[in-house]
């Protein structure tokens, strides 16, 4: 009986463990861009999460010196709370295999990172978007083993230098496009499995990026019955992106181009770019956002996504797309991803402030204020 007891008392400890990691915050996702952190935007936003990750073979300039990781630290001795992402890009190769020269230098360079982390970022993410950064003929079992192999690195190490009550959390991440029956793979199973049967592994990451907001529900379908009860989920990107692209080469809005002397036959993709190349006033981005049904219908996608994470009582925090970065609007044209109609801060699209500051997205920012109330 007192067995039991003891087991049923350890059930409701992991349980209470997990819902307090479940806060179902939104915080301000940056990619790479650290650059872009701006604390005046963060705090006018009332963000208090940010996400930022690492290319790992960056770490090779240097891994204290690396933007990322200085940004990062500096955000939470302000008081921010962190989700640090480590990246292992393999878009030409295949992963290296446990003993090889290849697979040393990837050790070696997880070495050089952890002991700047570890204990002072609130959740370290283990991979960005492994199924997207790899060749589709190396997203088989290799890659599950290259990533337990790191995730078992990152371990022991916070058990020998960070303690059982260590603020880092790990999560294994992240999971794409699992709303497309190809992506849900041996290998997919073999990941959740893992995060599953390890109890130092918090959850899994998901980046729904899908045309349409229904789709993200096959995410939380295939992951929360693959997981552990306690453990959580953590969502570091998500949007309408595939949305935005549709419409990327249809014509503008008649109002808007009648508005502001824009040819009829000009396609959204070309006024994006107009306004990347000399930025609009706010009036005029926002009238074209504003004017555009397939935008304006959905400008409150933030809140309804939060919603429905939310609803599940398993997010632990979600992040989202916060500033136009540079990568979003270098050679801008019909087929590029526009990211940058996520972006919470239009600071590319958008003329300064006449204080100076970054303009906003008019869509987005109020939902992202009041989502922060939770």
């Amino acid at each position: 009986m007192l067995r039991k007891l003891v087991g049923l008392a350890g059930a409701v400890l992991a349980l209470q463990s997990g819902a307090a990691m479940a806060q179902g915050a939104l915080g301000a996702n940056f990619n790479e861009h650290y650059e872009d952190v701006d604390y005046r935007e963060l705090d006018s936003a009332k963000a208090k999460w940010i996400r930022l990750f690492l290319p790992m073979p960056q770490v090779d300039r240097g891994a204290a010196e690396h933007g990322a990781i200085r940004t990062t630290l500096e955000a939470g001795a302000r008081g921010y709370r962190t989700i640090f992402t480590l990246k292992w890009p393999q878009s030409d190769r295949d992963f290296p295999r446990a003993g090889s020269a290849e697979f040393a230098r990837e050790l070696a360079r997880l070495d050089a990172v952890l002991p700047l982390v570890m204990g002072k970022v609130d959740i370290l993410v283990i991979g960005n978007e492994p199924y997207f950064e790899t060749r589709e003929q190396d997203r088989d079992l290799d890659l599950n083993a290259f990533y337990e192999a790191m995730a078992g690195r990152i371990i022991a190490y916070r058990k020998a230098n960070c303690g059982s009550d260590c603020k880092t959390k790990l999560y294994m991440g992240a999971l794409n496009r699992l709303d497309l029956k190809k992506n849900r793979t041996p290998s997919t199973e073999r990941w959740l499995a893992f995060v599953k049967s390890t109890p130092e592994i918090d959850g899994v990451n998901i980046h729904p990026h899908v045309p349409k907001i229904e789709l993200s529900k096959a995410f939380l379908d295939y992951i929360l019955p693959r997981m552990r009860p306690e453990q959580t989920f953590i969502v570091t990107e998500f949007s309408l992106v595939g949305w935005w692209q549709q419409n990327l080469t249809k014509p503008v809005a008649p109002a808007f181009a009648d508005k502001y002397q824009a040819p009829r036959t000009a396609q959204n993709w070309q006024i994006i770019k107009a306004a990347l190349e000399t930025p609009f006033p706010k009036e005029q981005w926002d009238d074209f956002l504003r004017m555009s049904p397939w935008f304006e219908n959905r400008k409150h996608y933030i809140a309804n996504q939060m919603k429905m994470f939310r609803d599940t009582g398993r997010l632990a925090v979600a992040t989202y797309g916060f500033k136009q970065g540079s990568s979003m609007s270098n050679n801008f044209g019909p087929k590029k991803t526009p990211w940058l109609l996520n972006s919470v801060y239009a600071g590319r699209t958008i003329r300064p402030n006449p204080d100076g500051t970054t303009a906003f997205n008019y869509a987005w920012i109020d939902d992202f204020r009041r989502m922060q109330a939770k």
